[in-house]
């Protein structure tokens, strides 16, 4: 369950109960959670609690799907989505590829986004996009040359922009949705200790005593 505290629609601000009736109709969703993409849609009951913040994040809803956006909807999943799956967040990624898919990307690029770099499906824009949404979120944005000089080859310095920021913003997204454990990133640890069987010694231990 989630980390901190979840509203519910009596609580929220109008912003937010507008929202929650178009997610979730006549439903509280403290009670009766869930949206139409399987989601239990804790992302937004949690982030209600800040009004302001909530309409913040609404608003880039907005921005990143605003018909004035010179960024090719298609270019934008691959780096939101790409942003999702090297960051660790089963939301995000989870979510975008949905995106992708309503948007009529190829199947097989779709599914080629986590290796992409193996991956004979992607044009050379594409593959820029990327290596430039591996660089943001993998490298904290130490870009090399030859990448951002691989997007200049196919998008202007505005489309460059929207995807800078959109890719961050939802690497920050993934990085809320794991550290609050919401939606599908309400998972355990996997990295934690496995006893050995009947408490032996550390193989290292071993194999130096031999």
């Amino acid at each position: 369950m989630p980390r901190t505290r979840e509203v519910g629609p009596d609580e929220a601000h109008g912003h937010a109960r507008a929202l929650y009736r178009r997610l979730f109709g006549d439903r509280d969703p403290l009670r009766e959670p869930g949206t139409s993409t399987g989601t239990p849609g804790n992302w937004w009951t949690v982030t209600a609690a800040v009004p302001e913040m909530f309409d913040h994040i609404v608003a880039g809803f907005g921005f990143y799907r605003s018909p004035d956006r010179k960024l090719d909807p298609l270019l934008r999943e691959l780096g939101q989505t790409r942003a999702g799956y090297v960051r660790g967040s089963q939301f995000v990624y989870s979510q975008h590829m949905k995106v992708c898919r309503e948007l009529g990307m190829d199947p097989e690029k779709a599914e080629a986004i986590r290796a992409w770099s193996v991956a004979e499906c992607f044009s050379p824009i594409e593959r820029a996009v990327l290596a430039y949404a591996d660089a943001l979120v993998l490298q904290g944005g130490r870009v090399p040359d030859e990448v951002f000089d691989a997007l200049r080859e196919g998008l202007s310095d505005e489309e460059i922009l929207e995807l800078t920021y959109i890719t961050c913003t939802y690497d920050m997204h993934a990085t809320m949705s794991k550290a609050l454990r919401l939606e599908y990133d309400d998972v355990d640890d996997p990295i934690v200790e496995i006893a050995a069987p009947g408490g032996g010694a550390l193989d290292a231990r071993a194999v130096m005593d031999d």
